[in-house]
């Protein structure tokens, strides 16, 4: 068991691996563990000097470089909590998210923020309108820093990190992490992928400031383990190239979202494959958002020929409140999955296994069992909130110790989050079979029309596969129905056909990217769409938007921003 603070096993480590490195091949840059630790040490005391310590929270905002991690660690250092802060995704949305950003400023607390060097002039264009806040940029910190101080003995319990959850449907909220969750955390995943085997090397794309790439990274520099950093721009631009890059360097660790194996498939022309050598991957953690069945054996087919084992792939369940890790396979298994009727699923909770074939059947893969120090359990939805049984679905609750006692919310804002003894509701759906865990989806998400229920899962894997949906790129949401949408919804009264208001009845809206121009090739689409849809799941009838490559918002983590996208899409098509 790892204790102590972050910065704490950051020395224990560089005093054994000084020269074990990170690497940032985007920047390009490249940092020791020792240069890490000695320089953090120096950037700590310029940060006390101007008044930053316990109980101090202080925003980081940089790209994936040596910055970010220097100002993680000295930050903490000085006893305040390293708040790392999103980076814009559009120039265009600067106004945007300087608002996103003020909200987060003001929900933490947050009077100084550590930028590194690239991102110093974007800062100072932020200047008041995010809030009081005094911009640092992380050079002059190295620069000015006193020669002599003391810093503060800091305790396992204090706050280490507020990790704002990216917020797929809601808006962003900091989840509270101690330095001892954190490193429960990072013990957990450590153990479960036995992490610092001789050669493990790790690699991410992933975003620092988002708890997937953060706690990848901090988990390899944790264990002595040499750390690959690439920009997330350099994965989205030309996935093809940064697997090369990948396998070149050795790694054996990545971690990526669904969508990201995807893209692999899809940029890497088949008759490529059997060029590259990828028998070193030896854990590919599939999470973030998830893991679609199809994906996995499209992903597995593929790079079968470039030696790519089928047991590397690890479909995983995790969050930011839990330090990333929840639920991880063994080692060493290949993907579990069943197939299960989607009707009984989604309107009986029950778990009712079928053939691949069967008209209702819906794969749902396994994501493993709880990490260690993490505690799990499904609750129904009455209002006692007892216990399922396995093979029902229920709501998934965790405990443990990397797993966060709270968040920072908005004034006035109500957490409803904790169950009465204590209990994190994670607000997603699963069920339990052989001991294995399964998410079927979120408690939010789930889509009533005509009192049944649909899981938006099962209308977008239908939808993926349909050409001419660009880069499988589609989402389904909770939609109206309006006079202005379709023809024959209303009766006389001005009520739906369902007894409705006349505001609309509930139906299931489609958006899905097209790079399609050509109106008749768009319609034929929509067509697509409308009719396999509502044949394989029966619905009477599906609103269907085509819109251009990567309008639908996503998170840090690439998760669509569902709630995001509904309300979009009642106020107009999109």
């Amino acid at each position: 068991m790892v204790t102590g603070t972050l910065h704490d096993a950051l020395d224990r480590v560089a005093a054994h691996g000084r020269d074990t490195r990170v690497d940032f091949p985007s920047e390009p840059a490249s940092i020791t563990l020792g240069e890490l630790a000695d320089s953090t040490r120096v950037m700590a005391r310029s940060l006390a000097a101007a008044g930053i310590g316990p109980g101090s929270r202080v925003g980081i905002f940089s790209q994936n470089a040596p910055e970010f991690l220097q100002a993680l660690f000295a930050i903490t250092r000085t006893g305040a909590a390293a708040c790392p802060l999103p980076l814009p995704t559009a120039a265009w949305d600067l106004a945007g998210h300087a608002h996103r950003l003020a909200r987060i400023v003001s929900v933490a607390g947050i009077r100084d923020v550590v930028v590194s060097s690239r991102f110093r002039g974007l800062a100072s264009r932020f200047d008041g309108a995010v809030g009081n806040v005094a911009f640092v940029c992380a050079g002059d910190l190295l620069a000015a820093a006193p020669a002599s101080g003391r810093l503060p003995l800091v305790d396992a319990a204090e706050m280490a990190i507020v990790q704002f959850t990216s917020g797929s449907t809601a808006a962003p909220k900091g989840v509270r992490l101690t330095h001892a969750n954190t490193l429960a955390g990072i013990e957990a995943i450590s153990e479960g992928i036995a992490l610092g085997r001789d050669g493990d090397g790790g690699g991410s794309w992933l975003p620092l400031f988002h708890d997937m790439g953060l706690f990848a990274t901090l988990s390899a520099i944790l264990r002595n383990v040499p750390m690959t950093v690439w920009s997330p721009a350099s994965f989205v631009k030309d996935p093809a190239r940064w697997l090369r890059q990948f396998l070149a360097s050795g790694a054996t660790i990545s971690p990526a979202p669904n969508f990201g194996y995807d893209q692999l498939v899809a940029a890497m022309p088949p008759l490529e494959v059997a060029g590259l050598d990828m028998r070193h991957w030896r854990v590919a953690f599939n999470g973030a958002e998830p893991v679609a069945l199809a994906s996995v054996e499209r992903f597995l087919e593929h790079f079968a020929p470039a030696g790519f084992a089928p047991e590397a792939m690890f479909p995983v369940y995790g969050m930011a409140e839990a330090t990333l890790a929840v639920t991880f396979p063994p080692l060493g298994r290949p993907p579990v999955s069943v197939w299960v009727d989607r009707d009984l699923l989604a309107n009986a909770g029950r778990v009712w296994q079928v053939p691949p074939g069967h008209p209702h059947a819906r794969a749902v893969v396994a994501v493993g069992r709880p990490v260690r120090g993490v505690d799990l359990r499904l609750s129904g939805p009455d209002a006692g909130r007892l216990p399922v049984d396995d093979q029902q679905v229920g709501e998934i609750e965790i405990c443990g110790d990397p797993v966060t006692s709270g968040y920072l919310l908005a004034e006035g804002t109500d957490d409803d989050t904790f169950t009465a003894d204590g209990w994190l509701r994670t607000g997603d759906l699963g069920f339990r079979l052989d001991g294995d865990v399964f998410v079927t989806g979120r408690t939010k998400e789930m889509i009533i029309v005509h009192g049944a229920n649909f899981y938006p899962e099962d209308v977008e894997g239908i939808a993926r596969d349909i050409p001419g949906v660009f880069k499988r790129r589609c989402v389904a949401v909770a939609g109206r129905t309006h006079d202005s949408d379709r023809d024959g919804g209303r009766d006389g009264r001005g009520k739906g056909a369902d007894g409705s208001d006349g505001d609309g009845a509930e139906v299931i809206t489609l958006l899905a990217e097209t790079s399609l121009d050509d109106p008749a090739a768009r319609d034929r689409l929509a067509g697509d769409l409308r009719a396999q849809i509502t044949g394989t799941l029966g619905l009477s009838d599906l609103a269907v938007h085509l819109v251009p490559p990567s309008t639908l918002p996503r998170t840090s983590s690439g998760k669509f921003q569902r709630l995001a996208i509904r309300e979009q899409s009642w106020k107009s098509p999109l």
